[in-house]
């Protein structure tokens, strides 16, 4: 799979979504978008995420963030594009991911080339 199909990425990335993870409470999916400098360069960021809460034996130790990013020239159609959703807002995943599928800012920037992308987890 070219993680610069875009479709193909949001496809796999539901599915995992749906994983059970072991002590996950409640799965916390994420999908935002918007012009960004993270890179050091104003770029549209269109990114899913899954985040973990990690535990050491029984206790909480950290939380980390499983993301599958594309970047844009911010052009300006993408510009007036920004939102954050959480699965947790919703009753449930499939909810979200109907919603999330539904709003132009998941709409316009799937069916564009991203400049670049990356799956990458970190910890927050």
């Amino acid at each position: 799979m070219y993680t610069n199909d875009i479709k193909n990425v949001w496809e796999a990335f539901k599915a995992f979504s749906t994983e059970e993870v072991e002590r996950e409470e409640e799965k916390e999916i994420l999908f935002q978008c918007g012009v960004y400098k993270f890179t050091g360069e104003k770029l549209f960021h269109f990114d899913f995420i899954r985040q973990f809460t990690v535990y050491e034996e029984d206790d909480y130790s950290h939380m980390e963030q499983l993301h599958c990013e594309f970047l844009f020239k911010p052009t300006n159609e993408l510009k007036k594009l920004k939102v954050e959703e959480w699965s947790i807002d919703y009753d449930n995943i499939d909810n979200f991911f109907n919603h999330i599928e539904s709003l132009q800012e998941f709409k316009i920037p799937i069916n564009l080339k991203p400049l670049k992308s990356e799956i990458y987890q970190e910890e927050i």
